[in-house]
């Protein structure tokens, strides 16, 4: 984790985690990057990993409510890298936006929803703040949020309410 990354600063936080080679099924050291900057907030900080696909599991509080966030870290591969503008990985921030392989699908919104959930911790958020963060949406996805949710079930871990930031099944 480098020292000088503000965890309320979403857009560098997205850069960092685009700096992250997080291919599927990789880790890259975008779980590392985030359980880092969590457990440095008080949140309790869980690795569920399954058949060599990583997922983290983050939680601020213990009372209800509890609000849940469901996102991954893990990116398709970068193809041909000479035909891309700039490095895949490079995480550079030009032109008033982040470059890089999972900028937009979904290391942003993974960025997005930590900046919020540390400044609510900060803040003395009433309630308890959930993050299920898997390695395996864009690959077989059998070992990502299902392995989080088998974990949940046999700890009793519960949420009221979860927004999952890429709602894309066609179930």
């Amino acid at each position: 984790m480098s020292a000088d990354l503000d965890p309320l600063d979403p857009v560098a936080l997205t850069s960092a985690l685009v700096r992250c080679a997080s291919v599927t099924p990789e880790e890259g050291g975008a779980l590392v990057l985030l359980q880092g900057l969590l457990e440095a907030e008080g949140f309790r900080c869980t690795r569920v990993d399954r058949n060599g696909i990583a997922n983290l599991y983050a939680r601020f509080g213990e009372q209800g409510p509890a609000l849940g966030f469901n996102g991954h870290t893990d990116v398709v591969p970068t193809g041909d890298v000479s035909a891309w503008t700039r490095p895949p990985f490079s995480g550079e921030i030009a032109e008033g936006k982040v470059w890089g392989r999972g900028a937009c699908d979904m290391k942003s919104g993974v960025a997005a929803w930590v900046s919020a959930a540390i400044a609510a911790a900060r803040d003395g958020v009433r309630g308890s703040l959930v993050l299920m963060i898997t390695g395996d949406e864009e690959g077989d996805a059998r070992d990502g949020t299902v392995a989080l949710l088998d974990w949940m079930d046999a700890q009793g871990e519960r949420v009221d309410h979860c927004v999952v930031g890429e709602p894309t099944s066609r179930q």
